[in-house]
């Protein structure tokens, strides 16, 4: 991994906000398979206890069960914590169409909380979670940094607050802030169950079962699926990211472009299965393709994804046979 040979001071002590869910447990894993010590914040509400479970007996890890919501506790978990991951966040486009109020005191509140106690805590760096979706239905291939359209969902919205709020902390207070774009990450944990699922975990595991897999829309829509090592690996370098590229976003990503129906069918392949799929209307909110221009990550933190799609699809399917 391209994160192995990072060095950061011996007794640094990362906080993971979000660190019972999947892209947040991926994290602490990763932080202390590298030596360094965590500490974790997660209220459970879409988190899994059995992510944190697995890590209680490590000596370098401690769990908060908190809620970003609450200003006192982002307090508690921010002291003497150098670098911050912020996870913590609800996804899905089509739930946030149904919950916009939920959606903006949790996404948007919750991430200013985590700002304001980073900054009182004197936080080296504060790392967070954006998404593709800020894009919206700006039409042009690859997307790219500064080049967005009119948002189409309350969680786009409270991802591009989350930028613009996190750049008003590093212009007026300091504090070195880094937005990590994410496009539509895939890999080990990830929960293929619920009605909002991620596409990949929750065919793959219909496909196990011999169940039939519905897609929404033609199957035509593309997207860059960029697997979690790429995001660890992004995670990590932008804690070393010099001052100067503070108070930006960036997209992570492969930089590769998947059809939906064409994994579905490479899916059934891999796992020997013969299921048709069968076909429902197009989700409210969701962005036809998507396909992330990644220089400006690889200019100013360093970034070098080595998981192409293919290589993580393999991955991925390998572990949810192990463990559904």
């Amino acid at each position: 991994m391209l994160y192995n040979n990072l060095e950061f001071p011996a007794d640094s002590l990362f906080l993971v906000t979000g660190a019972a869910g999947f892209i947040g447990s991926n994290l602490c894993e990763a932080i202390l398979k590298l030596g360094y010590k965590v500490r974790a914040l997660d209220d459970l509400s879409t988190g899994k206890q059995k992510n944190v479970d697995m890590f209680l007996d490590n000596p370098r890890y401690e769990f908060i069960k908190g809620d970003i919501k609450d200003l006192d506790t982002c307090m508690n978990a921010c002291k003497g914590v150098d670098y911050v991951l912020n996870q913590a966040a609800w996804g899905s486009v089509p739930r946030s169409i149904e919950m916009p109020l939920f959606y903006s005191l949790n996404n948007i509140q919750g991430t200013l909380n985590m700002l304001e106690a980073a900054r009182q805590n004197g936080v080296k760096k504060f790392v967070y979670a954006s998404s593709s979706s800020v894009y919206g239905d700006e039409p042009n291939l690859p997307k790219k940094e500064g080049v967005e359209g009119n948002l189409l969902s309350p969680y786009a919205v409270s991802k591009r607050c989350d930028e613009e709020w996190a750049k008003q902390y590093t212009r007026h207070y300091g504090l070195d802030t880094y937005g990590l774009r994410y496009f539509n990450v895939f890999g080990r944990r990830q929960d293929p169950d619920g009605a909002y699922a991620a596409v990949i975990p929750k065919f793959i595991k219909q496909l196990i079962n011999g169940q039939k897999c519905r897609i929404n829309g033609d199957g035509k829509q593309s997207r860059d699926f960029t697997y979690i090592e790429n995001v660890i690996e992004a995670n990590l370098k932008a804690c070393m990211a010099p001052s100067e590229a503070a108070g930006e976003a960036f997209n992570i990503a492969y930089g590769g472009r998947e059809y939906l129906i064409d994994i579905y069918y490479g899916l059934t392949k891999a796992l020997g299965v013969d299921v048709e799929p069968e076909f429902g209307p197009d989700r409210p909110g969701d962005i036809k393709h998507s396909n992330a221009d990644i220089s400006k990550a690889k200019r100013l933190l360093g970034y070098d994804p080595q998981w192409s799609f293919e290589r993580g699809i393999q991955a991925a399917i390998e572990w949810y046979k192990t463990n559904l």
